[in-house]
């Protein structure tokens, strides 16, 4: 009975490592065809957006997918992140802080651990809770997914040897609406030629869309820039996808346009929907390209068959006959 007892007590505490150890098993696991090592881990979607209901919930998935080259444990925890007055730094997370339209205390997972092997990858179901008595508006938080590279062997992390752990994490942002009467203010603020440059030797021609938001939600700008000659005739356009603007926030969009051959001066024109109401900003630009060895080779060539022409002239005589 000792026995028994004895190997009923190590079932259990093996039976409990491994839980600890192995807690992916709350997720599902795939098998990757492609098993080439990258050296790295990736996620997926980087951005999610959902619309919750007050006193409802949704659920998300995200897939994590180690191309490391060994096996890993990977972390989930959350952040709030916020827009930011730089209009090149399109988020802030937060860390510990709670940002004004947290959303940290609404999401969830099974679990908050799990092993990946090479090759493999996890899909990570995210429950998004909102209160019954929210207000309308949005919430915005980050699932943030790391893991920390392994000494090599024969190190010790922290050693004069050189060892040392490098955590690498990557985040999914939240955006979550809750519906409702909301302040949206957004504007193309500017539209520009990157670096306010107005003559280029060559293409691409690189634009900057500046866009400020002062509402109290994210708001998702777009539209579209068209491309004019010198003569007034369209030459070539751009698409502008939606990209996001936080809250009390500017962001910068840069696109760039080209084609096989530019000449002259060309004016840009661009048409920005805000993203609510259907309002459309207006902006335009101009710029010159100078192809400067196509112009070198034109005026090198005129000059030889001048110098030509010169040289025919002084050696030979022509008279009417």
């Amino acid at each position: 009975m000792k026995r028994a007892g004895a190997l009923a007590f190590g079932f259990a505490l093996l039976a409990s490592f491994t839980s600890l150890a192995f807690p992916a098993q709350a997720y599902e696991i795939q098998e990757l065809d492609d098993k080439s090592i990258i050296g790295d881990f990736v996620i997926g979607p980087a951005k999610a957006e959902v619309v919750v209901e007050p006193g409802t919930q949704k659920t998300l998935n995200i897939i994590v997918t180690n191309r490391m080259g060994d096996e890993r444990v990977f972390n989930l925890s959350v952040e709030d992140f916020t827009g930011s007055r730089n209009a090149e730094e399109p988020v802030v997370l937060l860390g510990d802080e709670r940002g004004p339209y947290s959303l940290k205390d609404y999401l969830s997972f099974a679990e908050k651990s799990f092993v990946l092997k090479h090759g493999q990858r996890a899909t990570i179901p995210v429950t998004i809770s909102i209160p019954v008595d929210s207000e309308p508006g949005g919430r915005y938080g980050s699932v943030l997914v790391t893991t920390t590279s392994k000494p090599a062997e024969g190190e010790t992390v922290g050693a004069t040897t050189g060892g040392a752990t490098i955590v690498s994490r990557i985040g999914a942002l939240f955006f979550v609406r809750i519906p409702g009467v909301v302040a949206e203010d957004g504007e193309l603020q500017s539209f520009t030629v990157a670096s306010d440059k107005k003559f280029f030797l060559d293409g691409p021609v690189p634009f900057h869309l500046l866009y400020e938001n002062n509402g109290s939600v994210y708001l998702n700008p777009y539209g579209e820039i068209t491309i004019k000659n010198m003569l007034g005739e369209t030459v070539g356009g751009l698409k502008v996808e939606p990209w996001f603007a936080m809250p009390d926030s500017l962001r910068l969009r840069e696109v760039s346009w080209d084609r096989d051959f530019l000449l002259g001066r060309y004016t840009a024109e661009a048409k920005i929907n805000r993203g609510y109401g259907d309002i459309i900003d207006e902006a335009s630009v101009t710029f010159w390209v100078v192809p400067i060895k196509l112009v070198l080779s034109v005026f090198v060539g005129l000059l030889l068959l001048l110098l030509i022409i010169r040289f025919i002239g002084s050696r030979f005589e022509f008279r009417r006959k």
